[in-house]
């Protein structure tokens, strides 16, 4: 990650409070990665209690992540409600084309509106930060449709930075690896069902407990494609680590495992997407 003097760093942080003042009390979308804990975590410091983080539990979201998620709350003091989602009940969602994240980002904001009117908060927030804006992320329109705003992308905050704030913090999840819904594991067209995230999540979790940082495992039905960070790739290719990996991959479910050479890189599945879906998803779907 490139350096960040303290002085840079004061002047960003110092641009995000401005935005966070702006609101009186404020719902944050809370996932446990770093974006959405740095913003919770800074929203709680400027408005203590007149905030609320909204973690969305399903099964979408691997049991680490919500538990993690759960003890950084606790651990900072950050005021946590978790809701339950339906995301599951929505064929839009289900049929797991282009636009099913904005299906379920459309859930998640729609959940949160009701905690909103519950509480009296009058606005939400969510992650979304200056790098999020050339990628193809249909969660984007439904946050516009919803009015949530994004305080990280409006005081100009890319992914750098936010990393060189929460260190600068203290906070433990400065260098927590990136993060999706299990979900994005799942190739364009295959139904999202209970089975295949659990098979994803159990395959993930036990390569991680492996020793590896940062990696996915694509379904592709009996197919596992298991993505390894380029720079731990190495240790994943003597013939005991691969037959250690086909073992777990297995184990979970699948019926081939193949170990793509290309390493983790975020959003391959897009690669599958025909050109005319994410051009058209970027107009209707993303900001």
């Amino acid at each position: 990650m490139a350096s960040h003097d303290n002085s840079q760093l004061e002047l960003h942080r110092t641009a995000l409070q401005q935005e966070l003042r702006r609101y009186d009390r404020l719902a944050v979308a809370y996932s446990g990665g770093v974006d959405s804990a740095y913003l919770a975590w800074e929203a709680c410091q400027v408005l203590g209690d007149r905030m609320l983080a909204v973690i969305a539990d399903s099964p979408s979201l691997p049991r680490t992540h919500l538990e993690f998620a759960m003890q950084f709350a606790q651990d900072h003091g950050i005021p946590l409600r978790v809701v339950q989602t339906a995301e599951m009940d929505r064929a839009e969602y289900v049929k797991n084309d282009g636009a099913r994240c904005f299906h379920c980002k459309d859930e998640l904001f729609l959940t949160m509106e009701g905690v909103l009117r519950e509480t009296g908060i009058t606005a939400m927030a969510y992650g979304r930060n200056r790098d999020d804006s050339g990628d193809f992320r249909p969660g984007q329109k439904a946050a516009e449709q919803h009015n949530a705003v994004a305080p990280l992308n409006d005081a100009g905050l890319g992914k750098q930075e936010i990393r060189a704030l929460a260190q600068a913090a203290n906070l433990t999840v400065w260098d927590r690896p990136a993060s999706a819904c299990l979900s994005s594991r799942l190739e364009y067209g295959r139904p999202v069902t209970a089975e295949a995230l659990r098979q994803v999540e159990e395959a993930e979790e036990s390569l991680l407990a492996l020793g590896f940082r940062q990696l996915r495992v694509r379904h592709h039905g009996d197919l596992a494609r298991v993505e390894i960070e380029r720079s731990e790739l190495a240790s994943a290719l003597s013939l005991d680590m691969m037959a250690k990996i086909t073992q777990r991959v297995k184990a979970a479910g699948f019926t081939y495992v193949t170990l793509d050479t290309e390493g983790y890189r975020s959003g391959s599945m897009n690669a599958l997407l025909p050109v005319s879906s994410l051009v058209a998803g970027t107009k209707t779907h993303a900001a």
